[in-house]
């Protein structure tokens, strides 16, 4: 029997793919410990909705499903920052808090930038599992992205790059 026999779970993990999901899982980590920090200082109640849903949806699910993956392969885990403890948004000094739309723009360039990783992992995976695994995330990200898209625009927290517009009367035939 080749390497390739037909049970995924028995292939081995490559190098790139072992990298990537050990890289993404301490992200992840990361993210968990931001978002809780994130969610103290938010006062805007969508705001503090949307960043417990990313927590319970996406960022908790894919620790999980990578821990899991690693383990299966023998690979050792990175190490986790501690959870953040729940705090008064009240307690936290004006000057030093976090306001909410610099909260949605990190989030969102997390996002951005989860989706690239994602894309990139997928790319590069020979286990379809794997593969599809990072598709399902990739989809999470995408989906969330849009929600939080709709939230920054309704509250006005969006900063658009300089916007193209175009005059019929500076347009030559």
């Amino acid at each position: 029997m080749g390497l390739f026999s037909g049970n995924q779970k028995l292939e081995p993990m490559h190098y790139g793919e072992v990298f990537g999901v050990w890289t993404a899982l301490s992200v992840a980590k990361g993210q968990l410990a931001a978002y809780q920090v994130y969610y103290n200082h938010a006062g805007d109640e969508e705001l503090k909705k949307f960043i417990s849903d990313m927590v319970d949806n996406l960022i908790k699910p894919t620790i999980e499903e990578n821990e899991i993956l690693l383990k299966q392969n023998s690979v050792g885990l990175p190490v986790a920052p501690p959870e953040k403890s729940e705090a008064n948004r009240e307690d936290i000094p004006i000057g030093a808090r976090i306001m909410d739309p610099e909260i949605a723009t990190a989030v969102s360039k997390d996002i951005a930038q989860g989706l690239i990783a994602d894309s990139q992992l997928i790319g590069q995976c020979i286990r379809e599992d794997i593969a599809m695994m990072y598709g399902q995330f990739h989809m999470k990200k995408a989906q969330m992205g849009a929600r939080l898209l709709k939230i920054m625009k309704e509250k006005g927290w969006l900063v658009p790059p300089p916007l193209h517009k175009s005059s019929k009367s500076n347009q030559t035939d």
